[in-house]
């Protein structure tokens, strides 16, 4: 869709993959720092140790930050998936042009570390980022699914996807391990308890919506 359509206070199905379905995240650091991107990257916060926090998060698995960071957020993250090639995001607008700004953060704060760190130059990510609306209640709740569920695409993960460290499906069906830097609220009291929710992922068929996508 044309991202200047986007709208406040409504679901996107963010993503996107690397040029030429290239390796975007190689190991665990790469993964900790995209992964604190999308979490603190909601709000306008600069931080200017990203390194020292994203060593800590590889040894401890805690970003070690003290101070509140959830208030006047632009956006809200609803999920998350990341990929070795390519990523989803499941974000409600709550400013005007919230999403867009948020996106660009993230994606050129990753390129300028992936190129740094690598020794390489030029684009990082297949072009813009994709974003589609998410238009009713239910089309949101599979996509959850579908989101939770790509780790199936790893032989490593398969039957244990809601023990995947890089997705929000453990902090959907176990504990959310990010407060209300992840916002699961309206997904998740929708079902009774968080079994019921891991049972409709895993009958959903949720990975149908793989066949609307461009990164097939």
């Amino acid at each position: 869709m044309n991202r200047d359509n986007i709208s406040v206070n409504e679901y996107y199905h963010i993503y996107n993959r690397g040029v030429g379905k290239k390796i975007i995240l190689k190991d665990d650091r790469d993964r900790a720092r995209f992964l604190f991107l999308i979490l603190y990257f909601q709000t306008e916060n600069n931080f200017p140790q990203i390194s020292r926090i994203i060593s800590s998060y590889v040894k401890h698995r805690v970003f070690d930050i003290k101070s509140d960071l959830t208030t006047k957020k632009f956006v809200e993250l609803t999920g998350f998936a990341l990929m070795p090639n390519h990523f989803h995001l499941i974000v409600k607008e709550i400013k005007e042009r919230g999403i867009g700004k948020y996106m660009q953060r993230v994606l050129n704060s990753y390129t300028k570390y992936f190129n740094a760190r690598y020794g390489v130059s030029g684009h990082l990510f297949e072009g813009p980022y994709k974003a589609v609306h998410v238009e009713s209640n239910e089309q949101l709740l599979h996509l959850s699914a579908y989101v939770h569920l790509n780790s199936r695409e790893l032989n490593e993960w398969r039957r244990k996807e809601e023990s995947f460290p890089w997705s929000s499906y453990q902090d959907y069906v176990k504990e959310n391990r990010w407060g209300s830097l992840l916002e699961t609220g309206i997904i998740i009291e929708q079902f009774k308890n968080r079994k019921e929710y891991k049972s409709f992922v895993e009958t959903s068929g949720a990975k149908e919506i793989k066949d609307e996508l461009v990164l097939d």
